[in-house]
């Protein structure tokens, strides 16, 4: 008798086994589709910056699963140099805001600069002063969602090839042969994707601490809380794609990389932990040919590599450009 009760407990214990699984797994997807939203969604609230990050374990952990807010990146500082503020506009109908400055000497180029995410164009104006000194033109251009340009909504690198382009085409329409391009994190997973899919042929590409894909990117952002990295980053690049209209599993910077045949710089900082060196060595492996170089910064985390090693950045990076200028 007692073993008639007992198998008949066994079915309704895995019945119930099974519900649970199923109300986590709708969980999990419920509170990974609304981080999807918030991660490609800017507001135009400064209050919310910094915010995502503060709190106790629980604060942390309840943003990790839906989603913190983020204000859309604002424009913080000004060239110190004399620049023209041009503005493209993209096939909806948005505008992208960039600045435009020439050097003091002869030009020998031009650099076009694409950030990161959540931030704008006035974080690169080091970055492209250095760059003017060395006599190049430089065009540092916000991408949608970021600093002037117009948008709330970003894909993360994937679509952003457009801007890219539109940036690309106005130097090219000045006459310009010799031009580079330079990307930071999202910034540089851009130019990686841009020369992959042939929507421009530069001279070079400067690529500094790209994430590796999509989902790398995500599992970074769990890391650094000190949170499993799965299955979270897996879910919500899932729906991040679903939301935005592409395979967000696709959005791979290693696969970029194969298709891109022009020189490349690729650049990292030895204590970057959002940007693991295993990432960096996939890119670089996959990049073809001998026209490539790495180059790491043994005391740079995930931030300017030239405020971090001022020498080192101008000497490797005007070699650089000056090795793979286009004549004419």
């Amino acid at each position: 008798m007692k073993e008639k009760k007992s198998s008949r407990r066994l079915p309704a214990l895995f019945r119930w086994i099974g519900w649970v699984l199923l109300f986590q797994l709708v969980l999990f997807n419920i509170s990974a589709a609304i981080y999807a939203h918030r991660l490609t969604h800017f507001y135009n609230d400064p209050s919310l910056q910094g915010s995502h990050s503060s709190g106790n374990i629980f604060r942390k952990t309840w943003k990790l699963f839906t989603g913190p807010k983020f204000p859309k990146s604002v424009i913080r500082q000004t060239p110190s140099f004399s620049y023209d503020t041009v503005r493209l506009m993209r096939s909806n109908g948005n505008w992208v805001d960039a600045w435009y400055g020439e050097p003091d000497s002869l030009a020998r180029g031009t650099v076009i600069m694409f950030h990161g995410l959540s931030a704008s164009k006035s974080y690169m104006v080091r970055e492209a002063a250095t760059f003017r000194l060395m006599g190049y033109r430089v065009m540092l251009v916000d991408l949608r969602a970021h600093g002037n340009s117009d948008g709330q909504k970003t894909s993360i690198g994937r679509k952003e090839t457009e801007e890219v382009q539109l940036a690309y085409n106005y130097i090219q329409s000045k006459g310009e042969k010799s031009i580079f391009l330079w990307g930071v994190s999202m910034g540089a997973v851009v130019v990686a994707r841009s020369v992959a899919v042939g929507a421009v042929q530069p001279a070079g590409i400067i690529m500094e601490l790209p994430f590796e894909s999509l989902q790398s990117h995500l599992k970074a952002r769990a890391r650094v809380l000190g949170f499993p990295q799965q299955p979270f980053a897996f879910l919500v690049t899932g729906w991040i794609g679903i939301e935005s209209g592409f395979n967000g599993y696709g959005h791979s910077t290693v696969n970029y990389a194969k298709k891109i045949n022009c020189p490349v710089l690729l650049q990292y900082g030895a204590k970057d932990t959002y940007v693991l060196k295993s990432e960096i060595d996939g890119i670089y492996k996959a990049i073809p040919g001998n026209h490539k170089n790495l180059v790491g910064y043994e005391e740079a985390g995930h931030e300017s590599l030239l405020m971090v090693d001022p020498e080192r950045w101008k000497e490797t990076t005007g070699s650089f450009l000056l090795q793979n200028q286009r004549q004419g």
